[in-house]
């Protein structure tokens, strides 16, 4: 973009913003958290006061790139484009997100871009990776509806660090534990209510003082903003309530973590591809060939949905995590969940379940990154393996050998190696993400390559 063009887009931007400020003052905001999440998948902030927004629009926020290689733990590696205190970038608001935070009296939210300071796109942006992802399907008529599961465990907040205080013991989705956090609940139902996102359903789940939280579909790069955004008033409604909550894949080792579940359809021309095919359970050829690229690249796919240091203690067999790679109707031990929706709702509801992947997930990679293996898939016209019924980790080995079912990485190390041999994966996110990212995956790795399962549970349950 030429100086020229940006200064006319910044004026745009200016104006825009002053009226977005203007509706947020009047709403009682007196400052706009920006955020943008890591490759540790941590999410990261710079407030601003709001009468400042219209600078932050027009000219950016400064930001340094390092955090593009800082770990869960806040040491810092550095990649091959990444390191060190020098360059500088710019946080620009996506004004169209900009929120009043219902549980944060006095704050508003917006997601951002980020851009060097000659105004060029950074090369290392999670969320503009995952609108080049939706660009390049949308070239080929192709759109999406995606929302990401979130799941959370919930502990008093006056409890020791190094321990879990649970709030409540009631049974596993359990009527007990809605009544031990129903004042809780309820404020979150409204925050998110008045924020604006569309809550399909709340409940109690397996694990001590576990809950899932599921909204509706909206394109991807939209329902990673709405995770972040949720993640954040979940965590900001609790602390109201004397409570803290962990989104970590491992909250105690040997114990059900938390997942981070990708769903998504595929849609051309207002019709679900998922629905009205002559495929397996009547998926179209062209999600077909979409779920089978998802499926053949799901070994690199894991560094991605599922990369924190407690992912492996989370993605087990026969906790319904989706440790092995196949795919299955309404089989919640497949990593490819296929979900055909109730007779009569099909064509509105059918869509796949990536069960695989975890809290500790960046969301923005997690569904660029699929997006882009589903296009492989599609376009080289691949078709699915048979499917599978049942639990694998039951099967005989020889069954799982005749049907291509194996079990997806068991370690960092593992996963790491199919992500840097992924040319597929390389090609999408561009040398600078893949390098970027690939140091963080490589920079945990080693930082707990010595710890137990319990001590990597410990140290990292409270920094998602």
């Amino acid at each position: 973009m030429d100086d020229e063009q940006w200064s006319r887009d910044r004026t745009a931007r200016a104006e825009e913003a002053r009226l977005v400020a203007a509706r947020l003052h009047a709403e009682g905001a007196a400052g706009v958290l920006l955020t943008w999440v890591d490759n540790a998948g941590l999410t990261r902030v710079k407030g601003v006061p709001v009468r400042r927004l219209e600078h932050a629009a027009a000219w950016g926020v400064g930001m340094s790139p390092i955090f593009d290689v800082f770990l869960v733990d806040d040491s810092i590696t550095e990649s091959r484009f990444i390191g060190g205190p020098g360059g500088d970038l710019r946080l620009f608001p996506d004004l169209d997100r900009a929120v009043p935070l219902a549980a944060q009296p006095g704050w508003a939210w917006a997601p951002v871009d980020r851009y060097t300071q000659d105004g060029t796109p950074h090369p290392g942006c999670q969320r503009r990776f995952a609108r080049r992802m939706v660009d390049r399907a949308l070239a080929l008529g192709l759109e999406f509806r995606c929302a990401f599961e979130v799941e959370w465990v919930a502990a008093r907040a006056d409890g020791p660090p190094e321990e879990i205080a649970y709030p409540t013991r009631g049974p596993a989705y359990g009527m007990g534990r809605v009544i031990d956090l129903s004042d809780c609940l309820r404020d979150l139902l409204r925050a998110l209510d008045e924020q604006g996102i569309a809550v399909h359903q709340v409940h109690p789940e397996y694990a001590p003082g576990q809950y899932e939280l599921s909204v509706a579909p909206e394109d991807p790069v939209a329902a990673a903003d709405t995770c972040v955004l949720v993640r954040q008033t979940v965590r900001a409604v609790s602390a109201r309530h004397g409570l803290r909550v962990s989104f970590a894949p491992a909250v105690e080792a040997g114990g059900v973590g938390n997942g981070g579940h990708l769903h998504l359809s595929l849609w051309r021309g207002g019709s679900n591809l998922c629905h009205g095919g002559t495929g397996p359970h009547g998926l179209t050829g062209e999600a077909e060939a979409f779920l089978a690229g998802v499926l053949a690249e799901l070994p690199a796919l894991v560094a991605v949905g599922a990369p924190g240091p407690g992912s492996p203690l989370r993605l087990v067999p026969s906790h319904w995590a989706g440790a092995y790679r196949c795919w299955g109707r309404e089989n919640r031990e497949a990593a490819l969940r296929l979900v055909t929706g109730s007779s009569g709702e099909e064509g509105s509801a059918a869509n796949v379940e990536v069960k695989c992947f975890d809290g500790a997930a960046n969301p923005y990679l997690a569904v660029g990154a699929v997006i882009a293996a589903g296009l492989a898939g599609l376009e080289a016209g691949r078709t699915l393996p048979p499917e599978a019924h049942g639990d694998p980790a039951t099967w005989p080995p020889e069954q799982a050998a005749r049907l291509g079912v194996e079990r997806l990485p068991q370690s960092l190390p593992e996963a790491i190696g199919h992500f840097e041999r992924s040319e597929l994966l390389r090609e999408a996110m561009g040398e600078v993400l893949h390098e970027a990212f690939r140091a963080v995956r490589q920079g945990e790795a080693e930082l707990y390559a010595d710890a137990t399962p319990e001590e990597v549970a410990a140290a990292t349950r409270w920094r998602y």
